[in-house]
């Protein structure tokens, strides 16, 4: 855990300020940038479904996805580099893009031009997942699942009404002479370019970069590398409690007591090397060797990944299943309440897992989170037709969501390195895309082949190695390395 109240008041940075200030910053861009993502959920598939048919319809979808998993990869970089705020707005923008070339796509009825889209309006999904870590840069140990899932809560507000802003979108720009179903898409446009411009106006000090200065402040200003923001004054000091790892390394050797009543300073310039510092822009196989020697990170990389891919996997075929039942005149606004109901099981509980996170432990949430998806798969593969049981489904499978994100997030981004963290963050969600895409991709050829029943059956059968994953005892506490393993090793 990181604390300042040791260090004189003229070098003591306003921790909790920024803190404070970075919460309500991201909880108001949550809002706009969920806005934008969930209409483009809203009515992807079923715009994919029109335009190239049903069995494309997941595959299309399921390219938002993608994109969404490949940014995360070099935003992460940019976040390594340069903070979160230009991470963050890049992938907004992008995201913007990819609206954009979807209601051209429209237009045209060019399908390759579509999955262009998708692929990159995925940027604001990408953008959405990694401003979750943003709010525990600077979180208390004993709060961070509150926090993280506090942001994971904030875009409730937008998400739960904007699948019902669909129907509005598409008639309002109807008369522009657009598409049907192209509308919500340029709406999102807009909303991410809002997002972006908001970021980089107002997320100043950056809690990454500030972190960073936390953990590894040297004691030589010049040694410093990196860009930083105006937290304080250069000879910033970190004091942290005794035996924290420190970008990678123990500060055991601290001592814990005061010299002449001064702060405890962490000796912070002997444990992260210059070499270490400059690794910050290490790559996945950096990434994956720092994550292969803690089990911790595995199995939260693994609750984001599998949970993410289960909930994908039944939820982007659910417009399609209720399109079965529905006329065209009635399906949007009945996907519009179903899926509503859905995300607010995704989001608005989400404080409510963040504090059993923190009170219960993350691996009895995560087991909790199985459990939840387990049985929205029961339900909502044999509701049939009947829209309610549906529902019921739907939002079960949005609380299972809730769980294993939050929980799976929280323990990942405490179970690795300070100067590494944003890449593995990155590769988490690289590995999230990548499962939820395969899921989305083959769900289209489940649902003509098979049907949404067997769907859900095969989506329950996938969160078999996460049980048994978590259910492994866990190993005991071992010190942090010394170092960031070589991209080699």
């Amino acid at each position: 855990m990181l604390t300042t109240t040791g260090l004189p008041p003229r070098v003591r940075p306003d921790v909790a300020g920024i803190q404070r200030r970075t919460l309500r910053l991201l909880f108001v861009t949550q809002i706009i940038g969920g806005i934008g993502v969930t209409i483009g959920v809203a009515v992807g598939a079923l715009l994919a479904a029109d335009l190239a048919g049903t069995a494309v319809a997941g595959v299309a979808q399921s390219a938002a996805v993608v994109g969404a998993a490949l940014l995360a990869v070099p935003i992460t970089r940019l976040m390594v580099s340069h903070g979160r705020r230009p991470g963050l707005a890049v992938a907004y923008l992008v995201g913007a893009a990819g609206g954009v070339l979807t209601v051209l796509a429209a237009v045209t009825r060019w399908v390759p031009l579509l999955f262009v889209g998708m692929l990159l309006f995925g940027g604001g999904s990408a953008a959405n997942l990694q401003a979750r870590y943003a709010a525990v840069d600077l979180a208390e140990p004993a709060r961070r699942g509150r926090q993280l899932s506090l942001i994971v809560w904030a875009t409730t507000i937008g998400a739960v009404a904007a699948p019902n802003f669909a129907a509005l979108t598409d008639e309002a720009t109807a008369g522009w002479g657009l598409p049907r179903l192209s509308g919500p898409f340029a709406f999102s446009a807009v909303a991410f370019v809002l997002t972006a411009g908001v970021l980089l106006l107002f997320l100043r000090p950056d809690p990454l970069l500030t972190a960073r200065r936390l953990t590894t402040a040297p004691t030589d200003p010049a040694a410093s590398t990196g860009p930083t923001d105006p937290v304080a004054p250069a000879d910033l000091a970190a004091s942290v409690d005794p035996g924290t790892s420190v970008g990678g390394g123990s500060v055991a050797s601290a001592d814990p007591v005061a010299p002449a009543g001064g702060p405890v300073v962490a000796k912070v310039g002997a444990v992260v090397s210059p070499a270490a510092r400059t690794r910050r822009g290490a790559g996945v196989r950096t990434a994956w060797s720092v994550v292969r020697h803690r089990p911790a990170a595995r199995l939260g990389i693994a609750a984001v990944a599998v949970g993410h891919l289960v909930m994908v996997a039944v939820m982007v075929m659910t417009p399609v299943r209720l399109h079965e039942s529905h006329t065209d005149a009635e399906v949007l606004p009945v996907v519009g309440l179903v899926l509503s109901l859905h995300i607010a099981g995704m989001y608005a509980l989400a404080p409510v897992v963040g504090w059993l996170t923190d009170r219960l432990g993350r691996r009895a949430v995560i087991l909790g989170g199985a459990a939840t998806l387990l049985a929205a798969c029961v339900v909502a593969g044999t509701a049939g037709h009947d829209t309610v049981r549906l529902t019921l489904g739907l939002v079960l499978l949005g609380l299972g969501w809730s769980a294993t994100m939050v929980a799976g997030s929280t323990l990942l981004s405490e179970s690795v390195p300070t100067e590494v963290r944003p890449t593995v963050q990155g590769l988490s969600d690289l590995t999230m895309g990548l499962a939820g895409a395969g899921a989305g991709a083959a769900s289209g050829f489940v649902m003509q082949v098979a049907g949404y029943p067997t769907l859900a059956l095969l989506a329950a059968v996938a969160l078999g190695p996460l049980v048994a994953l978590a259910l492994r005892p866990a190993p005991p506490a071992e010190p942090a390395p010394n170092r960031v393993p070589d991209e080699e090793e």
